[in-house]
């Protein structure tokens, strides 16, 4: 393992949408590497790396073929693009590396830890100087962000969620479609609706992912078994209504939560205030609340407003939550997990 500022970095599917984020989330948060190899499948050979910042951009090196790649010359490893690329390369680079792995491939192992940043830190304790660390989804990363105050002041005991999910959560290829079909009905046209089977512009869809034998789908059953686990509840009861909305970036929450003490209105704000990650819209502030086009594009923060006491329950509460899936969720949350494992005692 090099120093910290010899750091050997390597960017897995650097040409997806979390590709390009985690490797300006790496320059905006100033990461100290000796090296950064970008990295894609051979459709993607070649092309310059994207990135927010044009100067950055000029000097950004192009990408490489990953299957060519020797990841026993690199540190940290980030996989950032489809679950295939993840199962096919990502336990090998592990025997070398530390790997910080963002797809779904990996995160229903019992072995391998599953980390939100601002939640579960200590889940990294047991990774040595190399080794695969899996991130939850993006819902699932906001979601227990906010409950895990929630349940240290009174005891979570029950959460029932709608997500509304911002369509870059499918990829470019998607958000590309959002924007085609937009132009194509204002101007009389019908739209195409390939993304998602229907379309979506101007529409909302109860379904993301697979639909399961059991009427659940797959991001559902993702968005409860992510969270028991980040949170430490393994049997937490979490109902969960995942849908698809005409939003390009930004996952926004309906949350109900059931507590097993009473909490006041006053606790639950002062403790979101506190905590890590999280920040409170109050009901007098002239933000009102958050929304996917306002402050979800903040990367840095889940936002929290709406917050109210349920009046059909005891020891309950109601709020509203939303966080840019691809920067805050995604990018930022890799390349925290990255500065905790960088930066702890040796």
């Amino acid at each position: 393992m090099n120093s910290k500022s010899g750091l050997r970095v390597a960017v897995v599917g650097v040409s997806s949408l979390i590709g390009e984020a985690v490797v300006d989330e790496l320059r905006a948060r100033k990461m100290q590497f000796s090296k950064l190899h970008a990295l894609d499948d051979e459709r993607n050979v070649g092309r310059p790396v994207n990135s927010e910042d044009g100067a950055e951009s000029a000097k950004a090196p192009a990408v490489g073929d990953v299957a060519a790649f020797d990841f026993s010359s690199v540190d940290l490893v980030f996989f950032c693009g489809r679950a295939a690329l993840s199962e096919r390369y990502a336990e090998a680079a592990a025997a070398h590396a530390w790997v910080i792995d963002g797809s779904a491939a990996f995160r229903g192992r019992a072995d391998v830890p599953l980390v939100a940043a601002d939640v579960n830190p200590e889940a990294l304790n047991e990774v040595g100087n190399r080794g695969l660390i899996a991130l939850p989804g993006s819902a699932s990363v906001a979601l227990a962000t906010v409950l895990a105050p929630l349940h240290a002041l009174a005891g979570l005991k029950r959460a029932d969620v709608a997500t509304y999910q911002a369509v870059s959560g499918s990829g470019r290829g998607a958000m590309d479609e959002l924007a085609g079909e937009t132009v194509a009905m204002l101007s009389g046209k019908k739209p195409k609706g390939r993304a998602f089977g229907r379309q979506i512009a101007f529409n909302v869809i109860p379904q993301v992912d697979t639909i399961e034998p059991n009427g659940v789908s797959r991001e559902e059953r993702r968005l409860w078994e992510e969270t028991r686990r980040v949170l430490n509840l393994p049997g937490l009861a979490v109902n969960a209504t995942a849908a698809r909305v005409p939003v390009f970036f930004g996952h926004s929450l309906a949350v109900h939560a059931s507590f097993e003490r009473p909490l006041t209105l006053t606790e639950a704000a002062s403790m979101l205030q506190r905590s890590s990650g999280i920040a409170l819209i109050e009901a007098d502030s002239t933000l009102e609340f958050p929304t996917p086009a306002t402050l979800a594009m903040a990367p840095d923060k889940v936002y929290v407003g709406r917050l109210r006491g349920d009046l059909t329950r005891d020891c309950a509460l109601n709020f509203w939550v939303v966080a840019d899936n691809v920067r805050k969720c995604a990018a930022h949350n890799a390349v925290s997990v990255a500065h905790i494992l960088v930066n702890r005692p040796q």
